[in-house]
C-alpha cells in the first residue's frame, strides 16, 4: 500500500490521493498521512543517494552532452514564532537546478539535480549525469546552457580540458532579436543574417554590426536592447564556437533540459496553489528522479528483501 500512494504522491496532489486509493483499492488515507509516505519515502531516497565523483578508467563514449538549468519552484517559508500562522507564511520563488546528460548516440538522458545544493552541488549532480551516461577518460563533453556564470564554471570545474561550453543559441538570439529593431528597418532579416553570422563563427562581425548603433550610456538597460546584446556577447567569445558543433551534428541549444524541466519538476512542483516547505523539495525531486531514470522498481524490490529478511 505504501507503493501505491507514494506512485500516486510523486504525480498527484496529496489531497487527491485518498479518492485515487478508493477508487483503485477500496481503501481511504488522510492526506496528511499520504504526504508523509510520500515524503517518507522521498527522503529515504534521497539519503541513499551517492553521487560518482572518480573519473573512469575505461575510454567511455566518444561524447556525452551535458545540459544544466535552474528553474523556479513555489516556496512556502512559517515563522514558527507567529502567533497567527497565516500572517506568519512568507511566499516566494527559489531556483531548483536539474542536469541531464546523455551519449550523443543516444536518445533517452540521464537526470539529477538538487535544490538546496549551490552552484558547486550542482556541479556534483552534473558530474553524476555524465558519469553514468559514458563519461570516460577519452571523452568529449558537449555542454550546452544559458549565459548563468555558475553552469559555465561548473562545466570548466567538473570536466576540465575534456569539456567545452556552448551558450545556447536561441537565448543569444533572443538578445540579438530585441535589439533587432534598433537596427534595420527589417528586424527580421537583420536577425537571419546575425544569425548566419555567429553559426560561421563570425561573433566579431556580429559586434560590429551592433556597435554604431548602442546606445547612451545613460540610458538604464531596459531601454538598450543594442548594448545589452552586444555586451552579452562581448563577453562570451569563447562560448560561441557554433560551426565545430554543427560539423560535428552537435546540439547548440539547451532545450533538452529546458523541457525536462516541465516533466520532471513543474508536473509536481508548480501545480496551481502549490506551496512547498524547502525541506520537503528535495526528496520530492528524489522520488521524480528515481522514477524516470528507471530505478523505481529497484528500490522497492529493495524494501522488500529487507522486509523479507527482517
Amino acid at each position: 500500500m505504501q507503493r501505491a500512494v507514494t506512485d500516486f504522491g510523486a504525480d498527484h496532489p496529496f489531497r487527491k490521493i485518498s479518492g485515487k486509493l478508493e477508487e483503485h483499492y477500496g481503501v481511504s488515507i488522510p492526506h496528511e498521512t499520504a504526504r508523509c509516505i510520500t515524503e517518507g519515502h522521498g527522503r529515504a531516497l534521497l539519503d541513499n543517494t551517492v553521487l560518482e565523483t572518480d573519473w573512469p578508467s575505461v575510454a567511455g563514449e566518444e561524447c556525452v552532452l551535458v545540459e544544466t538549468d535552474g528553474g523556479m519552484v513555489p516556496i512556502v517559508q512559517i515563522n514558527p514564532e507567529s502567533a497567527d500562522k497565516r500572517k506568519g507564511k512568507t511566499l516566494e520563488w527559489k531556483e531548483l537546478k536539474l542536469c541531464i546528460a546523455r551519449g550523443l548516440n543516444y536518445v533517452t538522458p540521464v537526470y539529477s539535480g538538487t535544490f538546496s545544493g549551490d552552484a558547486c552541488e550542482a556541479g556534483k549532480h552534473l558530474f553524476h549525469c555524465a558519469h553514468q551516461a559514458g563519461l570516460g577518460k577519452s571523452t568529449e563533453v558537449h555542454a550546452v546552457g544559458d549565459g548563468a556564470k555558475w553552469i559555465a564554471n561548473q562545466v570548466e570545474e567538473q570536466f576540465g580540458f575534456q569539456g567545452s561550453y556552448l551558450i545556447d543559441f536561441y537565448h543569444l538570439s533572443e538578445y540579438l532579436g530585441d535589439a533587432a529593431k534598433s537596427c534595420s528597418t527589417e528586424p527580421k532579416s537583420w536577425l537571419k543574417a546575425q544569425q548566419a553570422a555567429l553559426k560561421n563563427n563570425r561573433s566579431a562581425q556580429v559586434l560590429g554590426v551592433l556597435l554604431p548603433y548602442m546606445e547612451s550610456p545613460e540610458l538604464p538597460d531596459e531601454k538598450a536592447p543594442v548594448r545589452k546584446a552586444y555586451r552579452y556577447l562581448r563577453n562570451r567569445l569563447d562560448q560561441v564556437d557554433y560551426r565545430r558543433a554543427i560539423e560535428k551534428e552537435r546540439p547548440i541549444g539547451s532545450g533538452e533540459v529546458e523541457s525536462a524541466h516541465r516533466y520532471v519538476v513543474q508536473e509536481r512542483l508548480k501545480k496551481a496553489g502549490a506551496w512547498w516547505s524547502p525541506e520537503n523539495v528535495d526528496p520530492m525531486l528524489a522520488l521524480r528522479i528515481t522514477r524516470i531514470n528507471g530505478h523505481w522498481e529497484a528500490y522497492w524490490n529493495q524494501i522488500l528483501t529487507k522486509e523479507a529478511a527482517a
